[in-house]
């Protein structure tokens, strides 16, 4: 199998990467560009150690590590809030582990081999770069959850990561008449409520009126994901770890494009 062959699967992924990391599509696609003619002419090779996309990432930032990352550009950036801006505020090394798990779907230790770094660094660099998130896009939450305790341990989770709870709701009423009260900035849902209402209903309703991201937290993740659109973005399964839900709330806020214009 040719070269290019092997890597067409992946080079629209390694493309938004690029973009995302410079914050530029001409630049991102270029350092691609760049990474594949390096491949082409035998200046770099495909790690036979690595699947074929890890390598071919791994080959991306070897390019960008000796050019690129050494000429970023942040001036502009304060002032800045859409998501390329938000990004190139995190510290560079945070930035690309954060991205490669967070919007790539990597593990840690995937990602430590594309960085060259040892998996536990890359895990601390991720936390950091969650934190950075989760200061600067601190919001108001609405828990809607029936079991008190679990109600519980999720405002608290939200709590550490210094977002507020306005509202917390154990029906699909309770839920809409907490929005009517107060806009949340994000929603955590339960799907089977107290009353036997839906919290997927409730997620429904919400969304018809405000454009807010939503996380479902379920032991029934089979009841939304059926292969019918549209499909939750985060979704987490009851017996959830608390690093789960950390990271699903600063990927759902990050990435949401609402959060970014209206913070414009």
């Amino acid at each position: 199998m040719s070269l290019l062959a092997r890597l067409a699967p992946h080079l629209p992924y390694v493309r938004r990467y690029a973009r995302a990391l410079t914050g530029d599509q001409a630049t991102g696609d270029n350092y691609v560009r760049v990474a594949l003619e390096a491949l082409a002419a035998g200046e770099q090779q495909l790690s036979p150690d690595m699947t074929p996309r890890v390598a071919l990432y791994h080959v991306f930032h070897a390019i960008w590590s000796s050019t690129g990352a050494q000429l970023e550009d942040l001036s502009g950036v304060e002032g800045g809030s859409d998501a390329a801006s938000r990004l190139l505020r995190i510290a560079p090394r945070s930035r690309q582990a954060f991205l490669l798990t967070a919007l790539e779907g990597f593990t840690p230790s995937e990602a430590a081999q594309i960085l060259s770094a040892d998996a536990r660094d890359v895990e601390r660099l991720i936390a950091e770069a969650q934190s950075d998130i989760d200061a600067e896009l601190a919001t108001d939450v609405l828990v809607i959850e029936d079991e008190a305790i679990i109600s519980a341990d999720i405002q608290s989770l939200v709590k550490e990561l210094g977002h507020r709870v306005t509202g917390a709701a154990t029906t699909h009423e309770e839920a809409i008449e907490a929005v009517s009260r107060h806009r949340p900035g994000l929603v955590l849902a339960d799907i089977q409520l107290a009353d036997g209402s839906s919290g997927i209903d409730a997620g429904k309703e919400i969304l018809q009126n405000i454009n807010v991201p939503v996380i479902f937290i379920t032991a029934f993740p089979e009841r939304l994901l059926t292969g019918e659109r549209p499909e939750p973005t985060f979704l987490i399964t009851k017996p959830f770890q608390p690093e789960t839900v950390k990271a699903a709330i600063s990927q759902a806020l990050f990435f949401h494009p609402s959060r970014h214009r209206e913070a414009a």
